[in-house]
């Protein structure tokens, strides 16, 4: 019965503990019992993909290559170069502002060599001095408003220097028609160009040279015209505070410039009309321009008007037109050389329209001379030979490689013969043909006329 009840017991024990999913004993195992699997855990879900980090493009990594093609005056002005940070270069009318650090030194009966930190309140604290207020106090000033407060505790063997060590870094707004509009830092002294530059540089094609507005709040602190920069160097010095808002203007009107001019570019002018004295002055035209010609693209018909360039300046210029720049001139005098065996100068002027009969008669001849035999070799023809030539060599490529083969070993040959061809047409292409006019057995030579270059 003791026996009975015991095996018994141990039954009942091993069933619930493998139930319960564990055998710390081992008495299951002995029996010859197994518990059940336990379902498996869920597997935890995959993480998501992190997303892709997204990274700013440094303003010296743009691509500039838009400005520097485009045909508006002044785009080409925004390459990167005012973009790259340079030393700080402080002029002696810049104000003092917050954050600015001024570099202090005191020697004699006190000393002191601090770098300090202008405060909120416009303040410098100087030990056994107090507070010196620096706010708005001039570069060229600073020293001497340093030097006075010290006076004021240190009667005498005290002795200051001060001077600017580092401008407020600021954050300035670039907005308007540039090409990447943000927020861009830099330091209170940096240009105006420096920041439009790290913007990508004006939008040629949608924004202003001419009006480009420094903002503080709602108030226009500066404007400016970047052709004063372009043209005569002239360029204010505006000192920028954090928070500021540099804005390019939309563009105005437009006139595009053609032909013999040093500046061949679209110009921006603000006004109704434009003089073509005000052109010139940008356009810069070349000596050898004569004529101005205008093309009238406003409304619905389009008209040329043709001027000399002493009557061009009462022209009155629109939105729209177009002006180009030409030599109008007519040939006076040509040169033409006289080469071989013959006792006479080389080179002669002679006016235009001269005819080889006319030359003739200022050429001494020797006893050596061949008068019938006489050769002539002109430019133009020159040009013309050379252009047949090139056309004759393209249509024999042409001919060689659009040639059909009926079979395999015909087409081994062809493309042989080919490439044979080919190594010809090559060398031929560089011959430069003489321009050389057969007139030996002409018995009209005489009423030839001549050109210039003529040999």
């Amino acid at each position: 019965m003791l026996r009975f009840t015991t095996v018994l017991l141990i039954c009942l024990y091993s069933a619930a503990v493998i139930a319960a999913g564990s055998d710390p004993m081992g008495v299951g195992a002995a029996l010859g019992l197994s518990a059940k699997q336990a379902p498996a855990a869920p597997a935890a879900d995959k993480p998501a993909t992190p997303a892709k980090e997204i990274r700013t493009q440094p303003p010296q990594f743009f691509d500039y290559s838009t400005n520097l093609a485009s045909d508006v005056f002044g785009a080409n002005l925004f390459s990167g170069a005012f973009a790259r940070q340079g030393a700080t270069q402080f002029n002696p009318d810049y104000a003092v502002a917050i954050g600015d650090q001024v570099q202090v030194r005191i020697w004699g009966a006190y000393e002191l060599d601090n770098l300090l930190t202008v405060d909120p309140k416009g303040n410098i604290f100087l030990p056994h001095i107090g507070p010196v207020n620096v706010l708005g106090v001039r570069n060229q000033d600073l020293q001497l408003v340093v030097e006075l407060a010290a006076r004021r505790t240190f009667r005498s063997n005290v002795y200051t220097y001060a001077n600017l060590a580092a401008a407020q870094p600021v954050r300035v707004f670039v907005g308007g028609s540039v090409h990447r509009p943000g927020l861009y830092s830099g330091t209170s002294m940096d240009s105006l160009l420096n920041y439009v530059d790290q913007a990508g540089g004006i939008d040629p094609e949608r924004g202003s040279f001419l009006n480009i507005q420094v903002k503080r709040g709602t108030d226009v602190r500066a404007q400016i015209n970047l052709y004063d920069f372009l043209l005569d160097g002239r360029m204010p010095l505006v000192q920028l505070a954090d928070g500021d808002v540099i804005f390019v203007t939309p563009r105005r009107n437009i006139v595009r410039v053609m032909g013999l001019a040093e500046n061949p570019k679209r110009f921006e002018f603000t006004a109704a009309h434009l003089t073509m004295t005000d052109l010139i002055q940008w356009a810069k035209p070349l000596s050898q321009a004569t004529n101005v010609r205008v093309i009238r693209n406003s409304g619905t018909v389009k008209n040329l008007e043709y001027y000399s360039m002493e009557e061009s300046g009462r022209v009155s210029l629109q939105n729209g037109d177009e002006v180009e720049f030409t030599a109008d001139k007519k040939p006076g005098t040509i040169t033409v050389r006289v080469e071989g065996e013959h006792l006479s100068a080389q080179e002669y002027v002679l006016p235009y329209g001269a005819t080889l009969g006319d030359l003739m008669q200022n050429v001494r001849f020797s006893e050596r001379s061949d008068q019938e035999s006489i050769q002539l070799f002109r430019l133009s023809v020159k040009g013309r030979q050379k252009m047949m030539l090139q056309a004759a060599l393209k249509s024999l490529e042409v001919t060689v490689l659009t040639a059909r083969s009926a079979t395999v070993e015909e087409a081994q040959l062809r493309k042989t013969e080919a490439d044979l061809i080919l190594q010809w047409v090559e060398r031929a292409k560089s011959i430069e043909p003489t321009g050389q006019v057969l007139i030996a057995q002409s018995s009209s030579r005489g009423q030839l006329l001549l050109e210039n270059g003529d040999i």
